[in-house]
């Protein structure tokens, strides 16, 4: 276990250090306009955390004055969303986000304090979060066609680990049930640490979540990633096949996003600005190879590009959702 904390500690570690400059926030010459304030539902050290941290040193070099990373974790970020919902609509605070709680939230939870059409307007698609499949090295099976053989002879082992329930990954498990003839059942974690721990120590047989958080693991041997969520091979993991490509569709939406929102109301100009700023930023060089290192593939697509996604996402999802019957508590 000491040497999978030092693992996930040392890959966190060089990301930071890799990705931005200062720990807390990039600060340009002085303005007159008050600090950029990009918020985070995510406490420090994790994948969104990292980006936004490395898109606050570019917005930062291309004049945008100072620019705050804001972690406000808690309540399945939903705190940040609030935070960001309350907020002045004047381009100052930027909500970054996963695409779960504004896409599955509003189809789980029995009330939000929140409207996505409503309460927010979109800025930029900033990266898309790659998920991968994965079990422990010592495992008998080496692919995904091999796992479902092996589950089929085994199916009260059917356990998948993750780290939350009520997300995209929960009900691609489901669909993935449904499809090899097994029941299989989501285990959630309270983060990538635990989850490793138990899937290098052979507790759970399976596991799903991002890319970014089980990336070193794999470098080191200590797991095996079996395939990746979406419609394509990813760069960092060539030799993987989707899992798709192993006979199975129901990950081929499995992978998330993360962008950027302001609150309704903001001035036109305004969100221009900073779609311009936000989608320049995510395209350059340095940031996709610096976040590819990580596991993130930087994207920096316009908010009318996530609109579009997020209605296409609900409209993927539902039925699956309704399907499922989950209603989220918390």
């Amino acid at each position: 276990m000491k040497s999978i904390r030092h693992l996930l500690a040392v890959g966190s570690v060089a990301a930071l250090a890799a990705l931005a400059a200062s720990p807390a926030c990039a600060q340009a010459s002085a303005t007159n306009a008050p600090p950029l304030r990009l918020v985070v539902g995510f406490p420090p050290g994790g994948a969104l955390d990292t980006l936004a941290r490395a898109l606050a040193d570019q917005l930062r070099l291309a004049g945008m004055g100072t620019v705050i990373v804001e972690n406000r974790p808690g309540a399945s970020t939903r705190i940040s969303i609030d935070a960001v919902k309350r907020s002045q609509p004047d381009g100052r605070t930027v909500l970054l986000s996963s695409n779960a709680p504004l896409v599955i939230f509003p189809m789980t939870y029995r009330r939000l304090d929140y409207d996505v059409d409503r309460d927010f307007i979109a800025v930029a698609q900033l990266a898309e979060v790659p998920t991968v499949i994965s079990a422990g090295a010592d495992r008998p099976y080496k692919r995904l066609r091999e796992y479902v053989s092996w589950v089929r002879a085994n199916p009260s082992q059917g356990s998948i680990g993750l780290t939350s329930l009520g997300g995209t990954l929960h009900f691609a498990i489901l669909g993935m049930g449904r499809t090899v003839g097994v029941p299989l059942r989501p285990v959630a974690y309270k983060g990538g640490a635990p989850l490793v721990t138990d899937l290098v120590g052979g507790h759970v047989p399976l596991a799903t979540d991002a890319l970014a958080s089980q990336l070193e693991l794999y470098r080191a041997g200590k797991i095996r990633i079996l395939a990746v969520s979406g419609t394509h091979r990813n760069a960092a993991l060539p030799d993987v096949p989707t899992v798709r490509e192993e006979g199975i569709d129901a990950f081929d939406h499995a992978n998330a996003s993360y962008s950027a929102f302001v609150p309704a109301g903001t001035p036109p100009e305004v969100v221009q600005r900073l779609e311009r700023a936000f989608v320049a930023a995510m395209q350059k060089s340095q940031m996709k190879v610096l976040l590819s290192r990580v596991g993130l593939e930087a994207t920096g697509l316009p908010g009318a590009t996530v609109t579009r996604s997020l209605h296409a996402e609900r409209e993927f999802w539902r039925p699956l959702v309704q399907a499922s019957g989950f209603r989220n508590e918390d």
